[in-house]
C-alpha cells in the first residue's frame, strides 16, 4: 500500500509473526518536511497509551537512511476503500464504525494530540469488524488555546475551515473532520455541494453555506444523529462540541448504544 510519504509492506519474523512496517518513500526523503512529519507521527503513535481503536506501535527508527515505523499487522482494508466498492458490511457496522472511531479520536484528545488528518483513509477495518485509527504524520499537541500551525497539512475536503485560512486550530478542528468523515461514511456524499472539487471548497469556506442535511440523503439517519453532524460541522469552532467527550455521550445517545 502506497501513500503521500510512505508505503506499507508485510513483514514477518523468525517466529512467523505478522506485522505492517510503514517504511517512508524515496522521493519523501528529499523533501524539506517530510522525514520531520514522519518522524513527528512515529514519536506522537509511541506516546499514546495501547487502545483497542488505535493502531498498535511496536517500534520506529532508521535502517540504511530509510525511516520506518513498525506496527501491528489488521487484515482488513481502509474505509475509503469499502466505500468506493459499496461494500455491504459498511451497512452492516455503521453504528460500530461511528462508535470506535468516535472512541479513537476521544483517546488520542485525551492524551494531549490532535490528529488534523482525520478521514475514512485514515481507519483501517479488520475482517473481525474492528477499526483502527493511524497516520499521525500530522498529529500536534492540543494547544491551551487555538493557535496556529506550525505547517499546513491535511487533506483539504476534510479540514475545518480554520485550518483551511491558517486560523488558529485545536482539538475543535479534529471534530470537524469526524463530522465531514463520519457525513460521507452515512450518505455516500461529501457535506459540500458543488460541480467541482473548487466549488465544494469555496462553499466549505462560505461561513453563510448551510449543510444538506443528511438525512436528504439518507433518511434512515436518525434525527438525533443528524443533529450530532451538523452541529460538528459548524463553521464556526464555537458552535461544535468542545470535546469528544460530549460528543461521544450524545453519539451513545443517538445510536442507543451503551
Amino acid at each position: 500500500m502506497r501513500g503521500g510519504i510512505a508505503e506499507i509492506w508485510m513483514a514477518t519474523d523468525k517466529e512467523g509473526g505478522v506485522f505492517a512496517l510503514r517504511l517512508m518513500n524515496d522521493s519523501a526523503r528529499e523533501s524539506e518536511s517530510a522525514p520531520e512529519m514522519f518522524e513527528s507521527g512515529c514519536e506522537v503513535l509511541s506516546k499514546l497509551p495501547p487502545h483497542q481503536n488505535l493502531i498498535t506501535y511496536l517500534g520506529h527508527g532508521e535502517w540504511e537512511k530509510t525511516h520506518y515505523l513498525l506496527m501491528e499487522y489488521v487484515e482488513g482494508a481502509n474505509l475509503k476503500e469499502l466505500m468506493l466498492r459499496e461494500d455491504p458490511c459498511l451497512n452492516e457496522l455503521i453504528s460500530d464504525i461511528l462508535v470506535d472511531f468516535a472512541a479513537a479520536l476521544e483517546h488520542v484528545h485525551d492524551h494531549g494530540y490532535m490528529h488534523l488528518d482525520l478521514k475514512p483513509e485514515n481507519l483501517i477495518l479488520s475482517h473481525g469488524g474492528g477499526l483502527r485509527l493511524c497516520d499521525f504524520d500530522t498529529a500536534q499537541p492540543i494547544p491551551a488555546k487555538p493557535a496556529r500551525l506550525s505547517r499546513r497539512s491535511g487533506t483539504p475536503n476534510y479540514m475545518a475551515p480554520e485550518q483551511m485560512i491558517g486560523e488558529g486550530v485545536d482539538q475543535r478542528a479534529d471534530i470537524y473532520a469526524f463530522g465531514v468523515s463520519s457525513y460521507e461514511l452515512l450518505t455516500q456524499h461529501k457535506p459540500f455541494r458543488g460541480d467541482t472539487p473548487t466549488e465544494m471548497m469555496e462553499n466549505q469556506l462560505e461561513s453563510r453555506y448551510r449543510v444538506t442535511p443528511p438525512r436528504d440523503y439518507n433518511p434512515d439517519i436518525p434525527v438525533a444523529l443528524e443533529k450530532l453532524l451538523l452541529k460538528c460541522l459548524n463553521f464556526s469552532p464555537a458552535m461544535r462540541y468542545p470535546n469528544m467527550t460530549v460528543l461521544v455521550r450524545d453519539l451513545h445517545t443517538a445510536l442507543a448504544v451503551r
